[in-house]
């Protein structure tokens, strides 16, 4: 998955990266594999925040507008350029709003376009969870994201409780007959 999300990033890093002055020409590999590495960060770590939420508004939304994850992965990406590679704060800045928000914009359309299979929403998130979420069918969560909110307990996030809420009948509007539209498709 880096390695296709780093392709995606090096097509959109012609004028923020290679052809920018800020950018020295030998460091414009490793600030190509950098944006790649910030944008699955930041993904991993909303996910281990319990922001599944988020990350799916993102899959479901990620070029319409802005967005959240977007708006983090650019700063990520700004301030590991001025760590990693030495580019001062403004150039790091600008470099990261031309390169991030549409290359994640290509991998949100990409993963969700039912033509193009260069990218797979199931693999996404078992890479990003270390395999954890083997077991959840995410295109079903996915297409169910816009139906109605996964946050069953109002606690704004979506995590186990959640879940729990589904099958219990907990929560603020959790019921059994939705989780069993999760796990019967």
């Amino acid at each position: 998955m880096l390695d296709q999300i780093i392709d995606l990033i090096r097509k959109n890093a012609g004028g923020a990266v290679i052809n920018n002055p800020a950018v020295p020409n030998e460091k414009n590999e490793s600030a190509i594999r950098q944006g790649g590495n910030s944008i699955i960060e930041t993904l991993r770590n909303a996910l281990a925040g319990g922001r599944l939420n988020d990350v799916l508004g993102y899959f479901k939304n990620g070029s319409s507008g802005n967005h959240d994850i977007i708006s983090e992965a650019t700063v990520n990406y700004s301030r590991d350029l001025q760590t990693n590679l030495g580019i001062n704060e403004k150039d790091a800045t600008d470099v990261a709003t031309k390169l991030i928000p549409p290359s994640m914009g290509q991998l949100a359309n990409r993963t969700i376009d039912p033509d193009d299979k260069s990218f797979d929403i199931q693999d996404i998130f078992n890479q990003l969870s270390g395999g954890r979420t083997g077991g959840l069918n995410i295109q079903n969560l996915l297409s169910r994201f816009g139906a109605g909110n996964l946050d069953k307990d109002g606690d704004g996030d979506v995590d186990l409780m959640d879940l729990k809420a589904m099958f219990t009948g907990g929560g603020a509007s959790g019921n059994l007959d939705t989780a069993k539209g999760f796990f019967n498709k």
